[in-house]
């Protein structure tokens, strides 16, 4: 990619956002999910180059801020997963008296 593409991309990004910022979209959420899917692609990347210090410190923060954003999924994913547990239990329990 050449300097005159990417300053093309970095200009109809900008534009982009400062129109759906005009209009009242708020991109904050969107952005706040990808940052750490970002880091952890740098540091992919950087593990490819040769990088394992920089690669790996980049994947290990991308992937920590990844697990802080979906730690209420997790939490509701195990919650529902210990309660059809608990009734597979019981159900299990009463077949056998």
């Amino acid at each position: 990619m050449n300097g005159r593409t990417t300053f093309g991309i970095v200009l109809t990004v900008v534009g982009v956002w400062i129109a759906l910022h005009l209009l009242g979209i708020s991109l904050g959420p969107v952005i706040s999910f990808l940052f750490p899917l970002i880091l952890i692609g740098i540091g992919f990347i950087g593990l490819r180059n040769n990088s394992k210090l920089i690669g790996g410190l980049f994947i290990a923060v991308g992937a920590i801020l990844l697990l802080v954003k979906l730690s209420k999924l997790i939490f509701v994913l195990l919650a529902i997963g210990l309660a059809v547990w608990g009734i597979s239990m019981l159900i299990t329990r009463r077949k056998y008296r």
